[in-house]
């Protein structure tokens, strides 16, 4: 019944956590889109009124000098917006449905970019896009996990090597050390997982650099400018995928099949890149979360917990074992960890946590409860009497005596 109700704390425990997590999540999503929206706003509404006055008067221009009315005017207009949306255009484009614009349309649908240009029209291939986009894209997530996990590991491989490197020098290791097998290898670099924090700087460089040589392609070829190159690459790289820009949009391009290629490794690499960078973000934002929460409990629950502690000085409570300098990009937060949880939080902890975290503990309260149920002081024989854990009842008697014969002055 105790085991039961630890555990039904310990749940209900990790439920609130999760609750009040998700709850301060949304609430800053909402006040980080309203805040976006107020600059947004700020920012391109003007730009908008102006360019619908100047359009008002170019149309109220045509239809004076052409002696068109405005009704028709507009329908000519909505008949052309209609066309632009099948394809259609006033200078001439490649074809949108031959083979490689099929293939580029089904890349940006598998990507999640969807940048809209682009989009089937008839209903069997809105109902073939139904069953293929569910597929492509799970399939295409999970890609960009593995992804990520490679790039933990090929770090994780050259923090290692450098390591070993640079203990050959000093002359700690031997120079004809040999590697072990693939199994033994992985295992061997479960210590070298880097920070969440490193991984975040490496995949930020990564971006730029991909971005940067991405603009520099896109600028001479689209005739775009710099900034909106780059504006492409994170929209393109991002998934967002508006569609105000698009590349390889023109009927011909100078090498345009080297240009088709290097436009598909550089929305490849830079889309795995960025949505690794998310990944690594939302780890960040979560530790922050659980750094606000820690800190909003703290100050609530600091007076109370110090009359608990005061008034059970004589109890043995379990101590934090785990120390928190480094954050490894597997932990997946600070606080994340149930048994640590459970000890920040003052609930029930397990009693494989109370063994981990209490071993010394357990060994001299074995040796007084010994003492006093023979009702006199255990006497130590000459082999043990500088060994504190020797003696003692139950299973930790073995390890008590094992102790006290290794701790023996030879």
């Amino acid at each position: 019944m105790a085991c039961r109700g630890a555990c039904c704390c310990s749940s209900a425990g990790r439920l609130n956590a999760d609750n009040a997590r998700f709850l301060l999540l949304a609430v800053l999503i909402v006040l980080y889109m309203l805040c976006g929206a107020a600059v947004f706003s700020a920012i391109e509404l003007p730009t908008e009124r102006e360019a619908k006055e100047r359009w008002e008067e170019r149309l109220e221009n045509f239809t004076r000098r052409h002696n068109l009315s405005r009704a028709e005017l507009r329908h000519f207009l909505r008949e052309y917006e209609e066309a632009s949306v099948a394809g259609i255009r006033v200078d001439d484009i490649r074809p949108r449905w031959d083979f490689t614009g099929a293939f580029y349309f089904v890349g940006t649908v598998v990507s999640t970019i969807g940048f809209g240009m682009t989009t089937p029209a008839t209903v069997g291939g809105k109902i073939f896009l139904i069953f293929y986009g569910l597929i492509g894209c799970a399939g295409t997530i999970l890609f960009f996990n593995l992804f990520l996990e490679r790039l933990i590991t090929v770090i994780a491989y050259v923090m290692k090597s450098c390591h070993e490197r640079q203990l050959r020098r000093k002359g700690v290791l031997p120079h004809n050390s040999r590697r072990g097998s693939g199994t033994s290898e992985v295992d061997s670099l479960a210590g070298w997982k880097p920070s969440v924090y490193y991984v975040m700087l490496i995949l930020c460089v990564a971006s730029l650099i991909i971005s940067c040589c991405a603009s520099a392609m896109y600028t001479p070829i689209e005739g775009w400018s710099y900034f909106d190159s780059l504006y492409f690459c994170f929209v393109a790289f991002s998934t967002i995928g508006f569609g105000d820009l698009v590349s390889s949009q023109n009927v011909r391009y100078d090498s345009q099949g080297l240009y088709r290629f290097g436009n598909f490794v550089f929305i490849l690499m830079g889309v795995c890149c960025i949505y690794s960078l998310f990944n690594v973000i939302s780890i960040v934002i979560k530790q922050s979360i659980n750094w606000i929460l820690k800190k909003l409990a703290c100050k609530c629950c600091h007076r109370c917990q110090r009359r608990l502690f005061r008034s059970r000085r004589n109890v043995v409570m379990p101590g934090n074992v785990r120390s928190r300098r480094n954050i490894s990009i597997e932990t997946d937060a600070v606080n994340e960890s149930d048994t640590d949880g459970r000890r920040l939080s003052g609930e029930m902890i397990s009693m494989k946590d109370f063994l981990a975290s209490n071993k010394v503990s357990l060994a001299i309260m074995q040796k007084q409860l010994s003492e006093t149920a023979n009702g006199y002081p255990r006497q130590m024989s000459s082999n043990s009497k500088q060994n504190g854990f020797s003696g003692g009842v139950g299973a930790l008697a073995i390890m008590n005596n094992r102790l006290a014969e290794t701790s023996v002055d030879r």
